[in-house]
């Protein structure tokens, strides 16, 4: 029995042992196998130690790849407390090169850390300081390559591109909207240490970092620099409240220039007001369009064939009726009687209001919406408004006629150059965008192309071409004269549009904007240009925006290669302008016969003989009255 009981509590204790053994077995096991990289890891970090170093950021090009967003190398203080020796000394030394508080950085010296970063004081430091810093030779201080955001051209596309914080993060414009891509990964030198933190005599680990993705705009510098550069003229010559230009390509809705004013240094944003900063007025300025509004009623009347332009008379006595509210054309006393095509050259307000009569507000309400206004366009920048539209519920006769003429009603710029692009464009509407492609940081290879968005079909071919016509005419014999441009052809409408202040009509203070286009047959570009309350000048957009717009598409002509052309309409002069004439043809004349043929031009030879070879500029263009021809002759 005695035995019996032994060789049991044998067995009893020899399975209890095996089974301790084996779990012990399969813990060695699960911790060698699962959990081996957590374990080293941990390890590791209670003797390794890393100095950050930061990727830079993507580079943001300009179609043409022109730098508009690039990164500077600067250095930044670090400190590993475990290895200063004498704190208060290194503490005094630092905070008197920095200008920081003493005690401030004697906290950053003695916390208990494996790693301190110095911020803010630390950090972006010039060459000066960091020498200054190099030299002190402490032990345990640390300078480490920090990348810094450079804007090449300051101001330049400020609310497009926006600004990044000291820590290299996207706050505002594309900076903010594609952060993610522009974000580099973060790499690091990796040392080796003993508990007290002191340094090891191991070999050093780099740790590269990854640059962000490039991002290569739609925008091009040349085009975006006229456009600041009749901006600040406008500024300096007005001092109005605010002032816009846009430029976009209709046909695929790629953004080429985008500006306002007042606008603020990316490099330096922090001296400048948070709203300045943050209104992209472009996309974020809502307003009461005025007659660039017009458009959208001329294509809405021209698709419905509610009018025929060059057939339907309308008599404008300067003022029209509409349920009791007296609704006035610009011009006192009014235009007479004119044909459609004249309503629309000399944008007069109660012809616009029989059009939208016409069509009812069902139907025009329909069109405004469909060409994008009352919702957001989707361009890629945060910050775009909705605007605000009636609702056709709550829209009686007076409420039809305003909006007819872009009263009573609030839009943004983005919206009414994509609309008019899609009137003028063929009828198709598209989302306007602003990234073209994104590349790879170190070959530039495409990673991800953005094609034009089609959005839908709002007009026709044949009514886009009759809008382009009107338009075309609006500047030739119209109220947009002055963006005007010899052997070239441009559509475009000028605005006047009423502030509101407290629900009422403001009295001398207007929006004056200019929407224009060119060649007006086939448009390239279209350009948007907007000024807020300029002062000391009429207050009519033919005036003030209209030859800003002149101006832009000078530049655009030499960009984007556009040729002269005799097909264009002829200009209707006023005693005012500067008159130009076609200039006759004197090839293969002889210099007898060019003088009088070219009499009272100014005329410069080249060459020997008597026959003319050569003229410039060609028979056939327009040429100022007196201006300046050159003739090649030969024998």
């Amino acid at each position: 029995m005695f035995f019996h009981d032994v060789h049991t509590r044998i067995r009893f204790v020899f399975l209890v042992v095996l089974c301790i053994l084996i779990c012990i077995v399969l813990r060695v096991f699960y911790i060698q196998v699962f959990q081996y990289d957590k374990l080293n890891s941990l390890a590791e970090s209670l003797w390794s130690r890393e100095l950050p170093i930061t990727a830079d950021r993507g580079e943001i090009l300009d179609r043409n790849g022109k730098v508009l967003a690039t990164n500077i190398t600067t250095t930044s203080l670090v400190i590993i407390p475990n290895q200063i020796t004498n704190a208060e000394e290194v503490a005094k030394s630092l905070s008197e090169i920095l200008n920081s508080d003493y005690e401030d950085m004697l906290k950053h010296v003695t916390k208990k850390t494996s790693i301190e970063r110095v911020h803010p004081e630390g950090r972006q430091l010039s060459y000066e300081v960091a020498s200054k810093i190099d030299e002190l030779g402490f032990d345990g201080v640390y300078l480490v390559k920090e990348s810094k955001r450079y804007y090449p051209y300051g101001q330049v596309l400020s609310h497009v591109l926006g600004y990044v914080g000291i820590d290299n993060q996207g706050l505002s414009g594309l900076e903010l909207y594609y952060d993610k891509y522009l974000t580099g990964e973060n790499g690091a030198i990796k040392y080796f240490s003993d508990g007290k933190g002191n340094r090891l005599e191991l070999t050093e680990v780099y740790e590269e970092p990854q640059n962000g993705i490039n991002l290569k705009l739609t925008i091009d510098l040349d085009i975006q620099l006229a456009a600041e550069r009749e901006l600040d003229n406008v500024m300096s010559k007005y001092t109005p409240e605010h002032a816009l230009i846009m430029a976009m390509n209709p046909k695929t809705g790629e953004i080429l220039a985008m500006a306002s004013r007042p606008a603020f240094d990316s490099n330096d944003y922090k001296s400048s007001s948070i709203e300045v900063i943050n209104r992209n007025l472009p996309i974020w300025m809502t307003y009461e369009p005025g007659s660039t509004f017009k458009i959208m009623t001329l294509a809405a009347s021209v698709q419905e064939k509610t009018i025929n332009l060059f057939e339907d008379d309308y008599f404008d006595g300067g003022s029209i009726q509409v349920e009791g509210a007296t609704i006035h054309c610009w011009k006192h006393g009014g235009h007479g009687a004119q044909k459609f095509l004249n309503v629309v050259e000399n944008s007069c307000n109660p012809g616009f209001v029989v059009m939208g009569q016409k069509l009812g507000t069902e139907t025009l309400m329909k069109y405004i919406r469909s060409f994008g206004f009352g919702a957001k366009t989707g361009i890629d920048l945060n910050g775009e408004s909705n605007g605000i539209l009636f609702k056709p519920e709550k829209m009686g006769p007076v409420e039809l006629a305003t909006t007819s003429f872009g009263q009573g009603i609030s839009v943004t710029p983005i919206q009414q150059v994509t609309a008019v692009s899609a009137a003028i464009n063929g009828g198709k509407l598209y989302t306007p965008f602003i990234v073209g492609s994104m590349l790879e940081p170190e070959t530039n290879a495409v990673i991800q192309m953005n094609s034009p968005k089609f959005v839908r079909q709002v007009i026709s071919e044949e009514s886009s071409a009759l809008v382009r016509h009107a338009l075309e005419s609006v500047v030739a014999n119209g109220s947009g004269r002055n963006a005007y441009i010899e052997n070239y052809r441009i559509g475009g409408k000028t605005g006047t549009a009423q502030k509101v202040q407290n629900g009422v009509y403001m009295s001398g203070n207007y929006i004056l904007s200019f929407m224009g286009f060119m060649p007006a047959d086939d448009p390239e570009i279209v350009v948007y240009v907007a000024v807020d309350h300029p002062v000391g000048v009429t207050q009519y957009g033919g005036v003030v925006s209209a030859p800003i717009a002149k101006s832009v598409f000078q530049t655009a002509i030499e960009v984007l290669n556009l040729e002269p052309t005799k097909e264009g309409m002829a200009k209707e002069y006023n005693w005012l302008d500067q008159k130009y004439v076609t200039l006759p043809d004197v090839m293969g004349k002889s210099l007898e016969e060019a003088k009088k043929i070219l009499n009272g031009f100014k005329l410069e030879y080249s060459g020997e003989g008597e026959t003319v070879t050569y003229q410039s500029p060609k028979a056939g263009y327009y040429i100022k009255e007196g201006g300046v021809v050159k003739l090649l002759l030969s024998s």
